[in-house]
């Protein structure tokens, strides 16, 4: 697929927001991340999305990892800016301003919490995707925001020359292969344990939380299915089974993805901001046999990983609140 038809990439981290233990951002671990996953394979970086603590960052701070991600990325990866707001006119100027700071497109959520109608969804992404000329991916994750994104609006959303893709964390394939056949959006998962089946049924890549953890697999497969080989696809599948599970299952992705990484040496801090926590011990634990059961994922080196437990625990009150305004 030539960046002409798709602005985005395929292999997309859902980056995470490096914090200081004192719940600042940690400009130099951003800086460092970012090269760490784009030299392992990803060609697309998604800032301050759900995974990047969106909801806890200030507007200055989420135009800034647009900077720093364009800085860093050079030209080797799409810097996509994710998040929004669930008030129409605050997402408005937050991704005019991401296209001032360079941002290569936008991620909408589904406007979340005050539960629009359809008609309130379609009128808010129409209105979202007027005010930029960036690409749009549209997100719908009604697990968090309350209310899906249906089939009749998608298709409606379609029809705007700026709404190219979805990331579908709905898991309903069945409308993702009609929306597929009858349209000319892109799909990207939204569900890291569905990756595999998501392109076996024409998806464009993913958007994934693991994928901090460990890039090249993904890669790997989305290199096997654009050559139209599944075994190694399935053998990609499978070998992240368990980091997945780690990843996903035991406490919200971004903490799990944070204790990890940090356990590696990766980052400097696994906090989170507060009303995130640490995994408490219980959690931790499951978190640890998951990841016992990691076998040969290229690029991950599980042997030197050391959790630290009390650097999780807890949150962070950082010292400028964030801001749903």
């Amino acid at each position: 697929m030539s960046s002409s038809e798709n602005p985005f990439g395929q292999v997309l981290v859902a980056l995470v927001t490096p914090f200081t233990a004192d719940g600042e951002v940690d400009w130099p671990a951003v800086e460092k991340h970012i090269d760490d996953v784009i030299t392992a394979g990803a060609d697309g970086i998604v800032v301050t999305g759900t995974t990047g603590e969106t909801s806890t960052l200030t507007d200055p701070e989420k135009l800034r990892l647009v900077e720093v991600g364009k800085s860093v990325s050079a030209g080797r990866a799409s810097i996509i800016t994710g998040g929004g707001s669930n008030e129409t006119a605050h997402a408005i100027e937050l991704y005019k301003a991401s296209e001032k700071a360079g941002a290569d497109g936008i991620m909408i959520v589904t406007p979340y919490y005050n539960k629009p109608t359809q008609a309130g969804i379609l009128t808010h992404f129409r209105m979202v995707a007027d005010a930029t000329d960036l690409p749009v991916i549209l997100y719908d994750i009604p697990g968090r925001t309350g209310v899906p994104i249906k089939y009749e609006t998608i298709m409606r959303l379609a029809k705007h020359p700026n709404i190219l893709a979805v990331k579908d964390a709905k898991g309903d394939f069945s409308e993702v292969s009609r929306v597929l056949n009858q349209t000319d959006l892109m799909y990207f998962s939204g569900d890291d344990a569905n990756v595999l089946p998501h392109l076996a049924i024409g998806a464009t890549g993913l958007i994934g939380v693991t994928a901090n953890i460990a890039p090249a697999p993904y890669r790997q497969m989305i290199d096997a299915v654009n050559a139209g080989d599944l075994g190694t696809a399935t053998a990609a599948h499978k070998s992240l089974e368990p980091l997945v599970r780690a990843v996903m299952t035991h406490v919200p992705g971004t903490v799990a993805a944070k204790y990890i990484l940090h356990g590696l040496g990766r980052i400097g801090s696994p906090r989170v901001r507060l009303p995130l926590v640490g995994p408490e011990e219980w959690e931790a634990a499951q978190i640890e046999d998951e990841l016992d059961l990691v076998r040969d994922i290229p690029g991950l080196d599980l042997s030197n990983f050391r959790p630290d437990r009390n650097a999780a625990a807890g949150g962070a009150l950082p010292k400028v609140a964030g801001t749903t305004r």
